[in-house]
């Protein structure tokens, strides 16, 4: 399937969500540990902190995360960070917290209607060190080289055609001798889809473009990353739902060299 195709589909599901919120789970109830489709139920099922959730704009959780990287992110006051796919905001707002007053966190997305909604819940709930900006992590994150301390993403790097050019370009922007960091929650499979079987739904879905993991690690490794490891992992939709495939969710740290 074409890459402008899948990318097309994307920008008008999750368009969408920004719009009507999130009824579901990132690949809906039927596959996820919790059936609930209240947006922060499903955010807490997947290890967000309820009273954290609390502190931020409500209308940046619509639960469309499959993990929560800032738990083993160890954020420092006056840090620099992205956020990767950042959508309504929720991981950068509650990155701003940690970075305080002298860090800056920088969310990108490429769906308007996420940016328009994640901007208006900063500047209408006080959020100065947080900005939001256009950007595709393949081809485009509108960030200077050597400039980050941290990247994060949640449930969206696996949305990407080519894992090892995004993870290349986040690269770019981190700082380098180990001194930029990534932690990224993501979706891996069992078995990978490809060729005309991929369809776009389940793709849009974060389904049928999982890697494996050891392809998902190696994808990182490629792209110049050391210290690749996984920091937790659970399983997340059983092969049972997915014609045959187990899917997990994972949290992955690594190091620029």
């Amino acid at each position: 399937m074409k890459q402008e195709t899948l990318k097309a589909k994307i920008k008008e599901r999750y368009g969408k969500i920004a719009l009507e919120g999130n009824p579901e789970r990132c690949c809906g109830p039927e596959c996820c540990s919790s059936s609930e489709p209240n947006p922060q139920v499903s955010s807490i099922s997947v290890g967000y902190n309820v009273k954290l959730l609390d502190s931020i704009p409500q209308s940046s959780i619509l639960g469309l995360g499959c993990g929560a990287p800032l738990n083993f992110a160890n954020l420092k006051a006056g840090e620099i960070v992205v956020d990767l796919g950042s959508g309504a905001g929720i991981d950068a707002f509650l990155a701003s917290r940690e970075v305080k007053e002298n860090g800056k966190v920088i969310g990108i997305d490429f769906t308007d209607e996420m940016l328009d909604k994640a901007t208006s819940a900063a500047k209408e709930n006080g959020f100065t060190n947080v900005e939001f900006r256009k950007g595709d992590v393949e081809n485009n994150i509108p960030v200077d080289d050597n400039t980050v301390d941290v990247a994060i993403s949640n449930c969206v790097i696996n949305l990407a055609s080519d894992k090892v050019k995004a993870f290349k370009e986040v690269y770019r922007i981190l700082k380098k001798e180990g001194k930029g960091r990534i932690i990224i929650s993501d979706l891996v499979t069992s078995k990978e889809v490809e060729g005309e079987s991929v369809n776009a739904e389940n793709w849009c879905s974060c389904i049928d473009g999982a890697l494996t993991k050891k392809n998902y690690i190696n994808s990182i490794k490629e792209a110049g990353f050391e210290n690749v490891r996984v920091l937790n992992e659970q399983l997340y939709m059983k092969e049972d739902k997915t014609g045959g495939r187990n899917i997990s969710s994972i949290i992955v740290g690594a190091m620029t060299k």
